[in-house]
């Protein structure tokens, strides 16, 4: 894993290389001992934590931290052997107050490194994430996201900083995201709502990541695509983390990846749910709950809403190719932030992405096209400004004729016996669940 840092493509890294790891960290260690014996009398006991960032009650400009950490990130090119000691250090022996927050990997803390930590090391506030020997995911996922994240490099996924792996020990240490996750941002009520803009500005983030991912050499599935796994910077840019349930995409003639079921309920594609057979189309269906989210404010699944509306797809879904109702479902917070067309092609793009057919639905890079034309101010103007009832229907029509003709460009022939064109279809007999304006 020394020289994994930079590289584009998806190379998988075995399990036989995991003594490498330790091996790694070994010298990590090794090297790090070396320096502190050397510097003892330069630093105090307590020399691991920076206290401009870590210690939530000492002020600072903020902007000034956040430009200060943007430069120092890209210095960061190659994936860094942490000993468990500096990263005791950094997190304060992992204090609860340090707590970021906690999902199936472990707990998530945060911390800064610089030279206190390092000599060499560029001051940068980040999130370390610790792995609960006791919980769902184990050393498999670590791995997972060492071999994923620690070569793929893009600015829509969250970045690989470094990595702990001492005895039963495991740790993953990314760059800091100022502003969190996207659900936190969506749901929290004490927030203030994210607007039109941002929704569609985090979407199309969101979409490039994963069409990164489904293009790379050997193409990568991501599996959990969800809105605590997409964090956001600073300036609301949408990275994709967590990473520990991704997987190889298939290769050659193969149509699938077969694996055991796994994911999270209302994000997981159903064709995959009832077969276990896993394509990037699988990604593309979990986009679309997401998208569903920011045009509507909901869950996926809330059950303190009624029986009908506690799922967000089966609730929403009738409703998207419907222009009489598909207003009724954008978020009442987004009031006059919005027009009806863009409204109308983001709803359109859900209902692609939600097809029952796996095949209906549109690639990634298809998704990013669609999504590039509504960040521009025109595609945000009030609903006001289209006050006719027969040019909204005219509007609405012309956009799903043009999208579904973009999206039938994937798939040859009409019936049974319908051919994708897509190079890594999941194909199965029968033409595409078109979504048509009622």
């Amino acid at each position: 894993m020394g020289n994994c840092g930079t590289r584009e493509e998806s190379a998988v890294v075995s399990n036989a290389q995991v003594q490498q790891l330790h091996m790694l960290s070994s010298l990590a260690a090794a090297a790090a001992a070396a320096k502190n014996d050397g510097s003892e009398k330069r630093h105090s006991r307590n020399r691991s934590v920076s206290h401009l960032m870590s210690d939530p009650s000492t002020p600072r400009n903020t902007n000034i931290v956040e430009e200060e950490s943007r430069k120092n990130s890209l210095l960061y090119t190659h994936v860094i052997a942490f000993t468990l000691f500096e990263l005791e250090t950094i997190t304060k022996s992992f204090r609860s107050d340090y707590i970021l927050g906690e999902g199936g990997f472990g707990i998530v803390y945060k911390g800064y490194i610089d030279e206190n930590v390092r000599v060499g090391l560029k001051s940068l506030p980040v999130a370390v994430k610790v792995l609960n020997k006791e919980g769902l995911q184990g050393h498999r996922e670590w791995l997972t996201e060492v071999n994923f994240l620690g070569q793929l490099r893009h600015p829509n996924l969250v970045k690989l900083m470094g990595y702990c792996c001492e005895d039963d020990h495991r740790l993953l240490v990314y760059e800091f995201m100022f502003r969190g996750s996207l659900e936190n941002h969506l749901f929290r009520k004490a927030t203030v709502p994210l607007s039109w803009a941002t929704r569609m500005m985090i979407a199309l983030g969101a979409a490039k990541g994963l069409a990164f991912l489904h293009n790379a050499e050997r193409p990568v599935i991501y599996r959990d695509f969800k809105t605590s796994n997409i964090l956001l910077d600073s300036d609301y840019t949408a990275k994709l983390s967590d990473f520990g349930l991704a997987k190889a995409g298939p290769q050659g003639d193969e149509t699938h990846v077969s694996t055991r079921v796994m994911g999270t309920y209302g994000y997981a594609a159903p064709e995959y749910v009832m077969t276990g057979h896993l394509t990037a189309r699988s990604d593309v269906y979990s986009f679309g709950v997401v998208l569903l989210e920011l045009l509507t404010g909901r869950r996926s699944v809330d059950k303190t809403r009624p029986s009908k509306e506690q799922s967000l797809v089966d609730w929403a879904r009738p409703k998207l190719n419907d222009k009489r109702k598909l207003l009724q479902i954008i978020d009442p917070r987004l009031e006059n932030q919005y027009s009806p067309r863009a409204a109308q092609k983001a709803c359109s793009l859900a209902c692609y992405c939600l097809s029952q057919n796996p095949k209906a639905r549109p690639l990634m890079s298809d998704v990013v096209e669609t999504l590039e034309p509504l960040q521009s101010s025109s595609s945000c103007r009030s609903v006001a400004q289209v006050s006719s009832s027969s040019s909204l229907t005219s509007a609405l029509t012309g956009d799903y004729r043009m999208m579904h003709h973009r999206f039938a460009n994937n798939v040859v022939g009409t019936g049974v016996g319908v051919a994708c064109r897509s190079p890594n279809p999941s194909c199965s007999p029968g033409g595409p669940a078109a979504c048509r304006v009622r």
